[in-house]
């Protein structure tokens, strides 16, 4: 087929690839990456200007959201089930894990940049408290 008719793009590397920009939306890929294994997760991020849309594909993602603005001063987990649409709000707190076969669909703002996707740290007592919602939610894995 025509390429200029139909674009096909897939990904099975390790992390986050942005594999569609148009317009103004982006659309990613997000893999199972070491670096969002839960014991290393030390930070959330939010986006100042965009909402970002998560899409379970396969395996198992846990999406950590953080109360607060300036500072995450709450953690709620979210075990993300196939097919359904999680859409984090505009200046929310999150980051996530994924299991070793996860793959996830990102939909989000093309103009989505550190520039305006600021980090916090997370305290020891917070980073515990991701550790425990993922033990609670995935039996121990």
């Amino acid at each position: 087929m025509n390429r200029e008719l139909l674009e096909i793009c897939e990904y099975s590397g390790h992390g986050y690839k942005p594999l569609v920009d148009f317009g103004a939306w982006r659309v990613a890929v997000l893999n199972y990456s070491a670096d969002l294994l839960p014991v290393r997760l030390d930070r959330m991020q939010r986006h100042n200007e965009t909402d970002e849309v998560f899409v379970l594909l396969a395996g198992r993602c846990i999406l950590f959201v953080g109360e607060g603005q300036y500072a995450v001063t709450e953690i709620h987990a979210e075990d993300l089930q196939p097919g359904c649409v999680y859409n984090v709000k505009q200046a929310v707190w999150h980051t996530h894990t994924l299991s070793s076969d996860a793959k996830v669909l990102v939909v989000e703002n093309r103009e989505t940049t550190y520039d305006n996707s600021p980090f916090t740290p997370l305290t020891e007592a917070q980073q515990q408290r991701l550790l425990d919602l993922t033990r609670l939610l995935w039996d121990g894995v």
